[in-house]
C-alpha cells in the first residue's frame, strides 16, 4: 500500500506530534479564525427566535458546506444579544479550528489527532475576577431578567424558549469535590428560573441529588456563549473521577480560563460570553419539554423539572449566545465534531483491548449524530478476528450506548467514506452468512424506533461482516487497482488535463503489477 496522506503516516503513529497545536482562546478568536476560513455568514436582517431563527439554520445546514450563522438583528431584543447558530454543524473545517489543527485534514487525519488530543491534560488556570472579559456586565438580584435574552424557541412543538442548548454547566460532587463539566437543555422560566433537565444517570443529575441528600441545594454555574471546545467536552461522557477542566485544556493546548463568581462557591468561565450562577433546590420543579432532539423526533413529553434559581448573571457587551439546533444530519449540532470525538474514542477502547489490526474507525454523523452507525476497518491477521472486532466494538465503553449497526470492513476500505463502505457491504457481505443479531443491549429513552417508551432502555445491535472470508481470503477475486506509478503520472498531470480540484488521495495500488 502507499499512503499519501499529509497527516498520518500510519494508523498508530501521527506523523505531526502536534507540538505546537493551540485553539483560539474564546468563542470571539474562533469566530475570527472561521470567518477568515470564508466559514461564518453574519446575517443583520431581522429574525425572529421563535422558530424563524431555527428554520432559517436548518434550512441553510441542509447544504453540508453551510457555515456558521451569526444573526445580529434579533427582534423585539433589548439586550443587543447576537446569536450563533450552525455553529459547528457538519463541518469538519470548523472543527479543526476550534482544536488547533489544519483545516483541510481528512475525517481519519482529524480522528487520529483528536485521539492524541484527548490523551493529554491541561489545568485550568484562575484569573482575576476583573481581568475576565465575562464580568464586563455583572447583575444579581432583581436586576436580573432572563426573559430579556433571546432564547429561541427551535420547533412547533417545543415547550418553550431554550436558552441552553449549545451550554456548558458547572456543577460540583459535595464528597469529591471534583467539578463536572456537562451539558443539559434548560429552558427559561421566569426572571430568574431557568430549567435544568438531565438524563438519567448524567454526573448533573448525580451531583444535584447527592447535595439533596445532605439536605443542601445544588450550586449551578451555565454558560450560554461558549468557545466550541468546552461544548463539545460537555457532550461528551467521561468517568466520575475523569476532569473535564483537564480534558478542555489538553484538547485546547492551553489552560481553561475560569475567574471567581459573585454568589456561589464555583467557577466560572472567564472569556465566556453569558454566565449565570444559581441553586437547584430538592421542591423547585416546573413542567419542562419536550424539544425537538438530535434523533430527528421530539424527545420525552412535558414533565415536572428542577428550576435553577439565578442568582448571578455575567456578560459580556453585546454578547453572543450559541444557540445548538437539534435536528437531523446535517442540520443537526452535534453531527460531525461528534462523530470525530466519539470515532477517536471507540479507537481508543478498541486499542486499550489489546484489539490488534485496527486501521480506522468512523461513527457516521448522518446516523443520529454519529450513535447509531459504527464502522471499523480492519486488516484481518487471524480466523475469528472480524468477529472479535465486531463484539468488542459493540460494547465498549464509548459505544455501548445506543450504537445499532456495527459494520467490520477490509483495510482497503475507507470507513469515513460511505460509498466504499457500500461497495464492501454489497461485494463482500453474503447477508444469510454474515450478519448477527444481538439483543437486551443499552439504549436511549430517545429512540423513537422503540415506540413503547417503556421499552427504550433497552435495544439490539446488527453485526454486519462487510469483509472478505477469511477462510478464502486468498482465493477471493482481485480488486480493480489502479498502479502507483501511474496514479502519480496522472496526478502531476492534473492541471494540464486541465481537471477540477486537486487530484484525489488514494490509498491502494496494485502492488504485484507496479
Amino acid at each position: 500500500m502507499k499512503n499519501i496522506m499529509k497527516f498520518a503516516k500510519n494508523p498508530e503513529e501521527p506523523g505531526n506530534k502536534l507540538n505546537n497545536q493551540r485553539g483560539p482562546a474564546d468563542l470571539r478568536e474562533w469566530l475570527s479564525l472561521v470567518e477568515r476560513d470564508g466559514g461564518l455568514l453574519t446575517i443583520d436582517a431581522p429574525v425572529s427566535a421563535n422558530e424563524e431563527l431555527a428554520a432559517t439554520t436548518y434550512m441553510a445546514a441542509q447544504n453540508e458546506a453551510s457555515p456558521a450563522l451569526l444573526f445580529t438583528n434579533i427582534e423585539n431584543d433589548k439586550s443587543g444579544t447576537r446569536v450563533l447558530s450552525n455553529m459547528l454543524g457538519s463541518s469538519n473545517r470548523r472543527y479543526a479550528l476550534a482544536v488547533g489543527l489544519e483545516p483541510d485534514l481528512l475525517p481519519k487525519e482529524l480522528i487520529l489527532a483528536t485521539r492524541e488530543l484527548s490523551r493529554r491534560r491541561i489545568s485550568p488556570e484562575m484569573i482575576d475576577p476583573d481581568g475576565a472579559p465575562v464580568n464586563e456586565i455583572v447583575l444579581t438580584g432583581d436586576d436580573i431578567d432572563m426573559t430579556r435574552l433571546p432564547a429561541p424557541k427551535f420547533w412547533p412543538r417545543d415547550g418553550g424558549n431554550y436558552i441552553g442548548t449549545g451550554d456548558i454547566t458547572f456543577t460540583k460532587n459535595p464528597e469529591t469535590g471534583r467539578i463536572n463539566v456537562g451539558c443539559y437543555r434548560q429552558m427559561v422560566q421566569g426572571k430568574r428560573k431557568i430549567g435544568m433537565y438531565c438524563s438519567p444517570g448524567k454526573h448533573g443529575l448525580l451531583d444535584r441529588e447527592a447535595w439533596w441528600r445532605k439536605g443542601e441545594d445544588c450550586e449551578v454555574v451555565a454558560a450560554y456563549g461558549i468557545d466550541p471546545v468546552p461544548f463539545m467536552v460537555a457532550a461528551q461522557s467521561y468517568g466520575a473521577e475523569v476532569s473535564e477542566l483537564d480534558i478542555i485544556g489538553g484538547i485546547s493546548g492551553h489552560p481553561m480560563a475560569l475567574t471567581t463568581g459573585e454568589t456561589t462557591s464555583l467557577p466560572i468561565p472567564a472569556r465566556a460570553e453569558i454566565v449565570i450562577e444559581g441553586i437547584v433546590a430538592r421542591d423547585d420543579e416546573m413542567p419542562e419539554g419536550p424539544l425537538g432532539e438530535f434523533t430527528g423526533y421530539y424527545g420525552r413529553p412535558q414533565s415536572p423539572q428542577p428550576v435553577i434559581h439565578v442568582t448571578a448573571l455575567h456578560m459580556r457587551k453585546s454578547p453572543i449566545h450559541t444557540a445548538a439546533l437539534m435536528a437531523n444530519y446535517p442540520a443537526c449540532e452535534i453531527g460531525s465534531y461528534y462523530a470525530i470525538m466519539r470515532s477517536a474514542a471507540i479507537w481508543d477502547d478498541l486499542q486499550r483491548f489489546g484489539i490488534p489490526g485496527i486501521q480506522g474507525v468512523y461513527s457516521h454523523p448522518a446516523a443520529a449524530s454519529g450513535w447509531g452507525h459504527l464502522v471499523v476497518s480492519i486488516k484481518q491477521q487471524y480466523a475469528g478476528h472480524t468477529a472479535q472486532v465486531l463484539a468488542a466494538a459493540a460494547q465498549c465503553p464509548a459505544a455501548a450506548y445506543y450504537t445499532k449497526w456495527i459494520v467490520a470492513v477490509d483495510h482497503d476500505v475507507d470507513p469515513a467514506d460511505m460509498n466504499q463502505v457500500l461497495w464492501a457491504m454489497s461485494t463482500r457481505c453474503n447477508p444469510a452468512d454474515d450478519i448477527d443479531i444481538q439483543r437486551k443491549t443499552w439504549s436511549t429513552g430517545l429512540d423513537p424506533s422503540q415506540v413503547i417508551t417503556e421499552d427504550r432502555p433497552y435495544g439490539s445491535k446488527a453485526f454486519i461482516d462487510a469483509c472478505i472470508p477469511h477462510k478464502y481470503y486468498e482465493d477471493f477475486p482481485a480488486r480493480t487497482l489502479l498502479r502507483s506509478s501511474i496514479y502519480d503520472r496522472v496526478a502531476g498531470r492534473w492541471a494540464e488535463f486541465g481537471l477540477p480540484g486537486v487530484p484525489p488521495i488514494l490509498d491502494e495500488f496494485d502492488e504485484e503489477n507496479d
